[in-house]
């Protein structure tokens, strides 16, 4: 038996709120999703992005609780250039989505930044910087 990656799964608030979110970055998820207690939209490479409401997590799972405090675990999303990040921050924020790290270039080669989607779970914004 060989278990394969397919899919993140992450525990929503508000479907509408997050799906809203994640078509701003691009996620295909199918109309009507915003209604739904569960939600998946494919990505290129074939992995799955999974959305589930709380209420459906307690469906199969009675008594669960959101886990308090955050900063656990972060979705990393790769755009083309340093100047992508900077524009896709900026559409976040400007769309009153939270802002964790304003874009910066990271001593590690690449312009870097951070937003919170509706939940606060982190999405890492990045590019190689340019070679010098």
């Amino acid at each position: 038996m060989t278990a394969r990656f397919d899919a993140i799964g992450l525990v929503v608030s508000d479907m509408a709120a997050s799906v809203t979110f994640y078509r701003r970055l691009g996620f295909a998820f199918p109309e009507g999703s915003e209604g739904q207690p569960h939600a998946e939209a494919v990505v290129p490479g074939g992995i799955r992005l999974l959305l589930d409401t709380e209420d459906s997590v307690r469906s199969f799972t009675p008594g669960w609780q959101p886990p308090a405090g955050g900063g656990r675990h972060s979705l990393a999303l790769l755009c083309d250039t340093p100047e992508e990040v900077d524009a896709c921050y900026a559409d976040l924020t400007g769309a009153g989505c939270k802002g964790e790290r304003e874009p910066w270039d990271a001593p590690w080669g690449q312009r870097y930044a951070v937003v919170n989607d509706p939940d606060g779970h982190g999405v890492d914004l990045f590019a190689p910087l340019a070679a010098q």
